[in-house]
């Protein structure tokens, strides 16, 4: 069994240093996949951090310190796990201060994830997050929506928002396919890191991409559907609300294809 590493600014964090963010919802975080103490799209996660940093608490800490950190956490345990970087600030919420406290960052790792195998059905929720730009900890209606599509028969739930454009999932980023180029759905969302190590590799082997507006109502003209995210570059998904999607092996293809073929990197 893969043990668990929870560290506090690079040492093994206390139950006293815990014990106030267990009751806290004001932080960000990003998750990755480590294969062989290395990381894919290492730069992408530490501008995820610095962007969500000063967002929320008005600075950064410097892209050294926290790769300091997650170095301590990769030694001290296997070289494949599951890592999650969750920054937050000490005065917590609730409150108007803060922005001159320097952030502070919380790291576990646990057992390494692949996602499920697919393929998948998605309820379609019209929902917008607070925020979208950011991944932020405390989103209680991505847990609710997931577990209220599951009890409807579907697996999980992707977002339509105000003007009827599909966004992203519960924990996904979604990409569509029309046979030639992958379609990436103009919404407002957040931009996951596979998202990005995936469009750049894309680019790298000349494959078309392209940015539009999706609704339900267009589904029935695509060719293939996936979610994706830290876990996968790729779940088919055979069905969004009422409308199937064709299976589509080689848009899978390409989006492992372009995973794979970003290096990955030491911390």
């Amino acid at each position: 069994m893969t043990p668990v590493v929870v560290q506090r600014n690079g040492r093994a964090a206390t139950a006293e240093e815990l014990a106030p963010l267990a009751f806290a919802g004001y932080a960000h975080f990003t998750a990755m996949q480590v294969r062989g103490g290395k990381v894919r799209g290492l730069d992408l996660h530490l501008e995820r951090l610095r962007f969500a940093s000063v967002e929320l608490f008005g600075r950064a800490l410097p892209d050294d310190r926290v790769r300091s950190y997650l170095r301590a956490a990769l030694e001290a345990g296997p070289a494949d796990i599951s890592l999650t970087a969750t920054v937050y600030s000490s005065p917590g919420e609730f409150t108007a201060g803060g922005d001159d406290v320097e952030p502070e960052v919380l790291i576990r790792t646990g057992p390494p994830a692949s996602g499920p195998a697919g393929p998948l059905t998605l309820a379609t929720v019209e929902y917008e997050r607070v925020l979208p730009a950011v991944k932020h900890v405390g989103e209680v209606a991505k847990t609710y929506f997931m577990r209220r599509a599951v009890r409807e028969g579907f697996d999980d739930a992707a977002f339509v928002d105000r003007r009827g454009r599909l966004s992203e999932g519960t924990i996904w980023n979604l990409a569509f396919w029309d046979g030639s180029a992958v379609v990436w759905p103009d919404a407002e969302m957040l931009v996951g890191t596979t998202m990005g190590i995936v469009r750049r590799q894309l680019d790298r082997l000349g494959v078309p991409q392209r940015v539009q507006e999706i609704t339900p109502a267009d589904l029935p003209t695509l060719a293939g559907a996936v979610v994706m995210n830290s876990w996968t570059p790729g779940v088919a998904v055979h069905r969004i609300g009422s409308a199937p999607v064709p299976e589509a092996p080689r848009f899978l293809e390409l989006l492992h294809q372009a995973y794979q073929a970003e290096p990955l990197t030491e911390c």
